[in-house]
């Protein structure tokens, strides 16, 4: 089987990265393909890819895997979604476009959602696997577990907190909890890692380097690793970003400021000044646990790991029955968006 993982995005390598590993190991071949602007951003050495959507079209691919909203439809193989985020409650996470030949579906919520768009369109299908990137922390986490225990000793602290607020400047909470989160830091019982998107605003960057530099407690995570960020963590503070989800699915307490979901299932901060009651109560009695439990059994029930291998063994056994589409079937005006995105002049 020719497969392409199909990246638009830099988050689509961590998203991919568990399914090339079960693509090498079942003896598929594959190729990443990579827009321009991410060719500085490519974290895989000795891997096959390109930026040439004339190579995949003489590929003949017999699959093409993409976690982002478009893939072109003249493109030979089966054109699988599998998504870039659990946020389901966002616009557009539910909108079909029509692009894709096969649904895989992180949890139940998520698959009934797309079982009624299925059959309302009848042009696609739906299968419930769980999601690749959550592979990934069944992986590390032994590892990253005897690193936290050394950092906690360091520190002579009781837990590690993660601060990861969205970069959007009319929802971010980078300004307004910034003494709050040197509150907790002048106690001494966290450590407190602040991972910031690589679109925050320059000022709250600065900001928060220093007050790593203050407190010895306090570091300011560079890179795009939230991986290991998130399983160090026994507590994440934020706002309105999409890394709650995923945090959640890991069966531990949030806190966030000014969360504007209407299905907050998480202790949400309305005024401030509260954030280190919010914390303490949320990490000794953790009052929202079964309304997690809800989330993690709607969202993501699984946790063995093996989400990548469900899909690729899916999309075997979908081709092996079905046969693999020379192309995807288009409105015109479906048609010239793709052709405009991919600039395509025919």
């Amino acid at each position: 089987m020719k497969v392409i993982l199909f990246c638009q995005n830099a988050y689509a390598f961590e998203i991919m990265k568990p399914i090339k590993q079960v693509l090498k190991e079942r003896g598929h071949n594959y190729i990443w393909f990579i827009t321009p602007k991410l060719s500085s951003l490519f974290p895989f050495t000795d891997e096959p890819v390109t930026q040439s959507i004339a190579e995949l079209e003489a590929l003949k691919s017999d699959a093409i895997i993409a976690p982002g909203n478009e893939v072109p439809h003249y493109l030979r193989g089966l054109k699988v979604q599998i998504f870039h985020g659990l946020a389901g409650e966002k616009k557009g996470h539910f909108h079909i476009r029509h692009y894709f030949d096969l649904y895989l579906t992180q949890g139940p919520y998520f698959t009934r959602g797309f079982n009624k768009l299925k059959n309302r369109f009848k042009n696609f299908e739906v299968i419930e696997t769980g999601w690749s990137k959550l592979d990934l922390y069944a992986q590390n986490r032994q590892k990253i577990l005897s690193e936290k225990k050394d950092l906690l000793k360091k520190h002579d602290a009781k837990h590690v907190l993660l601060y990861a607020p969205t970069f959007s400047p009319s929802l971010t909470s980078a300004e307004v909890l910034e003494p709050e989160i040197e509150q907790l830091a002048q106690q001494g019982n966290y450590v407190i890692n602040i991972k910031f998107h690589d679109l925050m605003d320059a000022k709250f960057i600065e900001a928060y380097k220093k007050l790593a530099l203050k407190y010895d407690t306090v570091y300011f995570k560079k890179g795009r690793d939230i991986i290991t960020q998130f399983l160090l963590a026994d507590l994440l503070i934020s706002d309105t970003s999409s890394v709650i989800y995923e945090f959640l699915l890991l069966d531990k307490p949030v806190v966030t400021f000014g969360n504007i979901n209407k299905n907050i299932q998480w202790h949400n901060l309305t005024e401030e000044n509260m954030l280190q009651k919010a914390v303490a109560e949320n990490l000794t009695n953790d009052p929202f646990s079964e309304k997690r439990a809800n989330v993690i059994a709607e969202y993501h029930p699984y946790n063995d790991g093996k989400s990548s291998e469900r899909m690729v063994q899916e999309i075997e056994k979908y081709i092996e029955k079905h046969g693999v589409p020379e192309k995807r079937n288009l409105s015109l005006f479906r048609k010239y968006k793709i052709n405009k995105i991919f600039d395509r002049k025919s």
